[in-house]
C-alpha cells in the first residue's frame, strides 16, 4: 500500500510502454514525452519497486525477472482502467444479457410491467426481469445498494431522495361482476353505502381507506365486509360474488367479467411514478429500460 501511494498513472503507463518497446527513445516517441522525462520516470519506478526493471542489453533494454512478473498484471490493470474511464458504449438491447430487478405491487405488475413485457422480450431477448414485492419503507435503501433497479410507487409516498418519472395519473371507479343487479346504472350515494364492499389493505386487516375518509366528510359510512392484501384477489372476488370495490381504473379497464361505473363519491386519484437511484441515472442500459417501460403504457 505504501508503494501504491507513491505511484501515479503516468509512471505505470511509462512502465507498460517500456516493457513493450525495450527502448527509452521509442517509448518517449510513443508517449510524446522527452527522452529525459522517460529516464526520470524509470528512475522513480526503480526506486519504488526496488528493482532495476530494465537493464542495458546488446539490442536495447531487457526486463528483469521482477519486470516480467509485472508485465501481464500491469497490462490488464491499465486496460481495465481504460474501460472504466471511457465513455459508455451505446446500449444494444439485442445483444444485452442484463438481469433487471424491479419492485412493484401486484397493481404495478398488472398496469405497468405487463404492458411492457411483450415488447421487452422482443427487443431484448437475452435479458431477464426479476419482479420483487414492493416494500415501501425499504425502496430508497434497496435502490442505493443496487438491490433493485426500479420501483413503481405512488408519487405521494415516493422517497424524495430518488429520481422519479410520473408514468400516469390514476382514478378510482366502482367495480362489480358483470350482470351485478345493483350496478346496472350508477348507484346513488345511499345505495353505494348499502352495497357490500371489499377493500385492499396493503398492511393487512384494515377495513377503512381513502373512500371511507371521503364518506366520513359527508357523515356517511359504507359496509366493508372483506379486507385483502392484494388487488388480484379483489378481481377474483368481484367476478364470483356480489361484492363491489373501489379500484384503480387501469386495473379493471376492459375486464370482460366486470361491470365498471363511476362512483357517487369523489375520491382523489394519484400519480404512479417510476423510481431509481442517481447511480443508475446515466447508465445507457438503465435509460433504455426506463424509456421502454414508459413508452408502453
Amino acid at each position: 500500500m505504501h508503494n501504491l501511494r507513491r505511484l501515479d498513472l503516468n509512471l505505470l503507463v511509462t512502465l507498460d510502454v517500456l516493457l513493450a518497446e525495450h527502448n527509452v527513445t521509442r517509448a518517449a516517441e510513443r508517449l510524446n514525452f522527452s527522452q529525459p522525462s522517460i529516464s526520470v520516470h524509470l528512475a522513480k519506478l526503480r526506486d519504488i519497486f526496488g528493482d532495476p526493471l530494465l537493464l542495458p542489453g546488446p539490442r536495447g533494454m531487457r526486463p528483469t525477472a521482477r519486470a516480467e512478473e509485472l508485465r501481464e498484471p500491469l497490462r490488464l490493470a491499465l486496460e481495465a482502467l481504460g474501460r472504466a474511464v471511457s465513455p459508455s458504449a451505446p446500449f444494444d438491447p439485442l445483444q444485452a444479457r442484463h438481469t433487471w430487478r424491479v419492485a412493484a405491487t401486484d397493481y404495478g405488475e398488472s398496469t405497468i410491467l405487463l404492458p411492457a413485457m411483450a415488447g421487452l422480450r422482443g427487443a431484448a431477448p437475452g435479458t431477464r426481469l426479476a419482479v420483487l414485492e414492493l416494500a415501501p419503507a425499504h425502496i430508497a435503501r434497496q435502490a442505493e445498494q443496487g438491490l433493485i433497479d426500479l420501483a413503481f410507487h405512488t408519487a405521494h409516498d415516493a422517497p424524495q431522495e430518488l429520481r422519479h418519472r410520473v408514468l400516469f395519473r390514476e382514478s378510482y371507479v366502482l367495480a362489480g361482476r358483470d350482470g351485478h343487479p345493483r350496478l346496472k346504472r350508477r348507484p346513488t350515494l345511499k345505495q353505494f353505502c348499502e352495497l357490500e364492499h371489499v377493500i385492499v389493505s396493503p398492511n393487512g386487516g384494515g377495513f377503512a381507506g381513502i373512500t371511507d375518509k371521503a364518506l366520513a366528510q359527508a357523515g356517511l359510512t359504507r359496509r366493508v365486509v372483506l379486507s385483502v392484501p392484494h388487488f388480484l384477489f379483489v378481481i377474483s372476488a368481484l367476478a364470483s360474488t356480489d361484492l363491489v370495490a373501489m379500484v384503480p381504473e387501469r386495473l379493471v379497464r376492459g375486464h370482460p367479467g366486470l361491470r365498471v361505473v363511476a362512483p357517487p363519491v369523489d375520491v382523489p386519484g394519484y400519480e404512479m411514478t417510476m423510481l431509481w437511484h442517481e447511480r443508475a441515472h446515466r447508465d445507457p442500459a438503465h435509460q433504455w429500460l426506463r424509456e421502454h417501460i414508459a413508452s408502453h403504457l
